[in-house]
């Protein structure tokens, strides 16, 4: 088994920006990828999300991405070429395609990374392996029986597929609003609901706000909670998606429905929010409100021609025939391979100082919690970094028992 002092998991922005400020403290990681090239999770996503869509992505460390433009690439080929460019640049020793499957306790105070690439000792391991590898798909009764199409986000590659198909997209944040400003005017019909109203945030998003959202997010993971996503605390920006999602009607919303059949989705009879009626739930724009939309005879956006291409086909009652379901509901941290460790606290998260965590801290956790979107990531790496040099320090002068 070859001795490392420090391998990284994973190579998207956390991991990379760990493996960077590795270096600049004098050390020489590992980096383990399960993708079969550079760029993350961002070599997955859907080729319609193009680079004027992303609602952020940060340059790594020490190498600007080059400008250029790239607005109407899909980040799915800008992003993958920027890392790839990076890891050269850098220098990063970089392994792939290894998938880690087990992290154990090792001898010597080490711990043993497994993977089907091989097996490593290493003085301290930093863990970036994002979400996109566990999309969440939340539990309504009867989806087993739904007889149409149902995939998460993770699985959308664009509006072509769903052309004259009634649609209903679930969820709040920002693949949601990629998907509905794609679907109006391609999809027979697209419905949107959410469990709780969404939030529109009409200022501009600056950096106090982010480390102050970054923040909130951190509280929970210190206390050995389940990290909340960044965006929940934030809210929805105008951005470009939203504002076309807007323009086309699509962002008319829906409580969220309470089980499905076989070709329909059901509110049940004391779903008190459908009785009230609202349909707007925070939506950016004045007109779309309780009182508006197709249910009250208009129209999202303050259309009211009554034929909003793509709109929902709810028409106020509590049955809604459907033949696609696109769960935009998020992720989950993807830290399976960690199990032998057994972080997890009773409240079911892993309490991180920082990115320490503290039932064992050889193991750094990058891209989880708040640093799980491109707002926290670069300061998670230099704050892992800085933490391994401080544990592999301190191993180093403990005297030989």
């Amino acid at each position: 088994m070859e001795e490392r002092e420090v391998v990284v998991i994973g190579a998207g922005q956390a991991g990379l920006s760990s493996a960077y400020f590795l270096r600049r403290f004098g050390y020489e990681p590992l980096v383990l990828d399960a993708g079969e090239g550079a760029g993350g999770a961002w070599r997955h996503r859907s080729p319609s999300l193009t680079m004027d869509k992303v609602h952020g992505v940060f340059d790594l460390p020490g190498v600007h991405r080059p400008p250029g433009s790239d607005g109407d690439r899909p980040a799915a080929e800008v992003v993958p070429e920027y890392y790839e460019h990076y890891e050269r640049s850098v220098g990063l020793d970089v392994l792939r395609p290894a998938r880690v499957t087990a992290v154990r306790r090792g001898v010597d105070g080490r711990l043993v990374v497994e993977s089907d690439a091989g097996e490593w000792s290493a003085g301290a391991v930093v863990n970036a392996t994002g979400t996109w590898t566990r999309p969440h798909w939340p539990y309504y009764p009867g989806a087993a029986d739904f007889t149409g199409r149902q995939l998460h986000y993770a699985g959308y590659r664009g509006p072509e597929e769903f052309a004259g198909r009634r649609v209903v997209v679930v969820g709040g944040g920002a693949s949601a609003m990629h998907v509905l400003s794609e679907l109006a005017g391609v999809a027979a019909t697209t419905t949107w609901v959410t469990r709780r109203p969404p939030v529109f945030r009409p200022d501009d998003f600056g950096e106090t706000a982010r480390r102050e959202a970054v923040a909130l997010v951190e509280q929970r993971v210190r206390a050995g909670l389940p990290p909340q996503s960044v965006v929940s605390v934030t809210g929805l920006g105008y951005s470009l998606v939203v504002r076309e999602a807007l323009a086309k009607g699509a962002l008319v919303r829906l409580p969220m429905f309470d089980r499905i059949t076989e070709n329909e989705v059901m509110w049940n009879e004391n779903s008190g929010e459908l009785d009230r009626g609202t349909r707007g739930g925070g939506a950016p724009d004045g007109n779309v409100s309780a009182g508006s939309g197709p249910a009250a005879g208009g129209s999202a956006g303050g259309r009211a021609d009554g034929d909003v291409p793509g709109r929902g086909a709810w028409d106020g009652g509590r049955h809604l025939e459907v033949d696609t379901i696109i769960w935009a509901t998020g992720f989950r941290s993807a830290l399976d391979h960690l199990a032998p460790l057994r972080l997890r606290e009773p409240g079911g998260g892993i309490r991180v100082d920082g990115t320490r965590v503290l039932k064992e801290p050889r193991l750094q956790l990058v891209g989880y919690g708040p640093s799980a979107s491109t707002i926290g990531a670069n300061r998670a790496g230099r704050t892992a970094a800085m933490n391994v040099r401080a544990h592999l320090t301190s191993a180093s002068s403990r005297p030989a028992a």
